[in-house]
Formats: C-alpha cells, sequence, structure tokens
C-alpha cells in the first residue's frame, strides 16, 4: 500500500508541474519519514557518494557536450544543407535527406534535443517554403529527431545499462538494427508517399551540378562518419569502455569544430553552461530518484509488485506487454528519464525473475520511451519543434505529422518483441 500512496503522490505532483527531481526526493521523504521513519534516510549519503563514483555515468555530460559542440558549431547546419541539396531533386528529398541527417546526429550525439532543435531551424523552412505538406515536414523533423534515443550512442541506453545492470557495450551493439530498421522505415514511407503524391512533397529545383554536391555532401558528412567510427567501433572492438569512447567523442567533436573553422572559446563557454544545465537535470533526478526507489523497496512495495506479475497467466509474455502497455501510456505524460529512473527499477526484479533477456528487455524500453518524445499532449520533440517553428504553425498540426511515424514506431517495437534473434546483435 506505501507503494502505491508513493507512486500516486509523486504522479499528482508531476502532472501539477512540480520540478521532477524535487517531487521524487520531496514526495519520498515526507512518505518514507511517516511510514518507516527517518533513521532510513541515514543511508542516502552512500548511494549518493555511489552514484557519484560511477565511472558508467560518467559518459553522460561527454556525450551531452559532444552533442551540443555538434549543434552549436553549426555542423548540424552543414550537414542538413549539403544533404538536402544532394536529394533534393527528387519528391521528398528534403524530408529524406532530414532523416539521414537526423541519424548521422543520432550517431553522432545521443541528444534528441539538439536534433530535432537543429533541424527544425534549418530544415522546417527549407520544406515549407518548397511548398511541403505542413504535417509532413513536422512529422519527419521530429521522429528523426528521436532516433537518437535507440541508436548509440544514446543516453537513454547508458542510464538503462546502469540502473538495470547490463554492460553498455552490449546495449549498444543490440541497438544497432533497430535503430536501422526505424531509418529504413521512415524513408522508405516519404519515398513511396513521395511516389504516389508528389504534390505534397515536391523536389527541390538545384542548380549545382551532381559532381559539385556530391564532392561538398562528402567534405560535410565523412569527418562525423570517422567521428561515429571512432566513437562506437572503439566500443564495439573493445578497446574501450563506453566512458573511454565518450571521451573521444568530446575532444573529437572540439576537432571537428577547429576543422570547419568554426571553433571559438565563446563558443566552448557557452557549450560548457549548456552540458552543465542538462547534466544537472539528469543527476538530479537520479538523486530523487534513489530516493524514491529505497522507500519503495524497504516498504516491500517491490515483493508486492513481483507476486503479482508471477501470478499473471502468461508468465514471460504478459509480463512484456503489461509493461510495454505501461511504459507507453506513462510516456504520453512524463519524460523518458523520469521512466528509467523510477519505473524500470520497478520493473527490474520480475523481469530477473521470469528469465527475461535483460538486454533485449532494455532495448524494448528504450523503443517504447523513443515513442513517448512523440506522443500527445507531453511529446518533448513537439515541443521542441513548435519552440522553433513559424508562429502560425499549429500545434495540431505537429500532432497529426508524427501519428504515421508512432505507428511505424510501434510496428518496429512489435517486430523486435517477436523476432529478437534476428533483429538484436548479441
Amino acid at each position: 500500500m506505501t507503494g502505491i500512496i508513493l507512486f500516486a503522490i509523486a504522479l499528482v505532483c508531476l502532472f501539477l508541474g512540480y520540478s521532477v527531481a524535487f517531487t521524487f526526493a520531496g514526495v519520498s521523504l515526507i512518505v518514507g519519514t511517516l511510514v518507516l521513519g527517518a533513521d532510513l534516510f541515514a543511508f542516502m549519503p552512500y548511494r549518493i557518494m555511489s552514484i557519484m563514483e560511477n565511472t558508467i555515468l560518467m559518459a553522460v555530460p561527454m556525450f551531452i557536450f559532444m552533442g551540443i559542440v555538434l549543434q552549436k558549431t553549426g555542423l548540424a547546419e552543414r550537414l542538413l544543407e549539403s544533404s538536402a541539396k544532394l536529394f533534393g531533386g527528387i519528391s521528398g528529398g528534403v524530408a529524406v535527406s532530414t532523416i539521414i541527417v537526423g541519424a548521422l546526429l543520432a550517431a553522432s550525439t545521443g541528444v534528441v534535443g539538439a536534433s530535432v532543435v537543429a533541424m527544425g531551424v534549418i530544415s522546417l523552412p527549407v520544406m515549407l517554403k518548397n511548398n511541403y505538406h505542413q504535417p509532413t515536414a513536422a512529422g519527419v523533423i521530429c521522429a528523426s529527431g528521436t532516433l537518437g534515443q535507440i541508436i548509440p550512442p544514446s543516453i537513454i541506453l547508458i542510464i538503462l545499462g546502469d540502473v538495470m545492470g547490463v554492460p553498455v557495450g552490449d546495449l549498444f551493439r543490440a541497438a544497432v538494427i533497430p535503430g536501422m530498421l526505424l531509418v529504413i522505415f521512415y524513408t522508405a514511407y516519404i519515398l513511396i508517399l513521395g511516389k504516389f503524391k508528389p504534390e505534397l512533397m515536391p523536389p527541390l529545383v538545384v542548380t549545382e551540378s551532381k559532381r559539385e554536391l556530391l564532392v561538398q555532401a562528402l567534405k560535410d558528412i565523412v569527418p562525423p562518419l570517422v567521428l561515429i567510427l571512432a566513437v562506437l567501433g572503439s566500443i564495439f572492438a573493445g578497446i574501450a569502455t563506453p566512458t573511454e569512447s565518450a571521451s573521444i567523442g568530446a575532444v573529437g567533436a572540439v576537432i571537428l569544430s577547429i576543422f570547419y573553422g568554426s571553433f571559438s572559446f565563446s563558443k566552448m563557454h557557452e557549450v560548457s553552461k549548456e552540458t552543465v544545465k542538462v547534466t544537472s537535470m539528469v543527476f538530479a533526478v537520479l538523486i530523487g530518484a534513489t530516493a524514491f526507489s529505497m522507500v519503495f523497496s524497504y516498504s516491500g512495495s517491490e515483493y508486492l509488485i513481483e507476486d503479482f506479475f508471477m501470478e499473471l497467466p502468461g508468465g514471460k509474455w504478459t509480463f512484456i506487454i503489461l509493461a510495454m502497455l505501461a511504459i507507453l501510456i506513462l510516456g504520453f505524460f512524463i519524460d523518458f528519464i523520469e521512466i528509467a529512473f523510477l519505473v524500470v527499477p520497478i520493473l527490474l526484479p520480475v523481469a530477473i525473475a521470469l528469465d527475461v533477456n535483460l538486454v533485449w528487455f532494455a532495448i524494448l524500453i528504450s523503443m517504447n520511451l523513443q515513442t513517448s518524445f512523440l506522443t500527445p499532449p507531453f511529446g518533448f520533440s513537439l515541443f521542441y519543434l513548435k519552440g522553433v517553428a513559424p508562429k502560425w504553425m499549429k500545434t495540431t498540426t505537429i500532432y497529426k505529422g508524427v501519428i504515421p511515424f508512432i505507428l511505424m514506431q510501434i510496428m518496429v517495437l512489435l517486430l523486435v518483441i517477436l523476432f529478437p534473434e534476428y533483429l538484436i546483435i548479441s
């Protein structure tokens, strides 16, 4: 009963708009003290210290820094402009280039907000100027930006690896095919739509020769690809840990900014401040969620949840279906970080008891949380795009545009559930 009260009060506070980190910490402190006594929190300093000493979580600020460097120094802008011209001659070409650049940014940064904002600032005006169907243009940008949730190096995969006790390198390997499958689905959808309804996505008028466009595209795409190979290749080859590869990515992003002539100390100062803000938010939520999970666990609620799922017919598959539905529904209202720190620790003991493959389960959760970025009313990608879209573009236009991409994400999620042996690299 204590766990239900704790969870219900926390959700109500979140819906009322209170800060996530302080909601978790405050609710846990009040309920925990009243029910279990203040002595329970004598363990909190040790838990906080273990978070601060966690080498896996050290990768989070470095990947965030890497993503913000690429956004602030204009690399994302160069990628989008050159690829838009390269593919612009076909119906839906700008949308296809947005998807490809979204995948490249995802593999370079893992930061969804940076990707959506960059593409919203650069790609959206080009598509609107070229009379693209507004909902489709908005949907492509939002969906492409969320690829950073599943394509490694994904911040959520690092967090899930720590929460679930799974090697992050294993999660990165397992996420490659599902991520690429989403890119293929998105691209196929745009090409088919452009084939049968070209008036929705007219081709661009390109004046440069193919050779000029190809040379420029190579100049803008090859260096980020080298960075991606350096970061992910070092992990997959066993040369570096995810934390070590994150430092490679951070330094590599700075080197790229120098290579393109966009480096400046003032920009690095701005990038550093932004990195501190985002990282502080993540770790504040983590500390609050740690207090929450401690009260939840010591109240015995963890065993009640486990007993409930263990007694249901269908065993593992019933658990997977209910867990995915719960995360999908919660994703309509609360952020992926809260779900990762709040819900996953509750589901984890049940998954272990039912002998669920934790790498597979983590990928399913990550893909589900990716969908939460697109689902109204509180999908963060929708807000990111609305913030940089023209004032006259309605929120309902963005909502309509993401519906096909939400359906495609659910389809790929179902494929990964049904055929893990083919779609998960172990």
